[in-house]
């Protein structure tokens, strides 16, 4: 299995995969200055990063998360398993490296996928 799946399409893996948990909460202080806190959610975001990346499979991940929701399966560090979530996308990010025979290479792609 792919260790990165989006929309149903095994991705190529990429360089680096960095696994974020961000508590959604509503914090405030009680007037014994006390703090309150009501977690809302828990929500993961993966920071997906390409040191070195083909024009074929850089444009095949900028279609896969073109869309404003899909689904996208990973290996999730906290469970050990492989987990599937909604998520989207935020900025994405590509270096331009060289040209090969009249083919672009690139570097450094990156973007982050945020739970929904």
């Amino acid at each position: 299995m792919a260790l990165l799946n989006i929309g149903g399409e095994d991705m190529p893996t990429p360089t680096e995969m960095t696994i974020g948990y961000m508590d959604l909460s509503k914090a405030e202080r009680n007037a014994n200055g006390l703090m309150i806190i009501e977690r809302i959610a828990t929500k993961r975001k993966l920071e997906i990063k390409y040191a070195y990346i083909n024009s074929f499979d850089v444009s095949r991940l900028l279609t896969a998360v073109a869309p404003t929701f899909y689904n996208v399966t990973f290996l999730d560090v906290r469970t050990g398993y492989y987990q599937t979530a909604s998520m989207y996308c935020g900025d994405r990010s590509v270096g331009w490296l060289d040209y090969v025979d009249d083919v672009p290479r690139y570097r450094d792609f990156s973007f982050d996928l945020i739970e929904r």
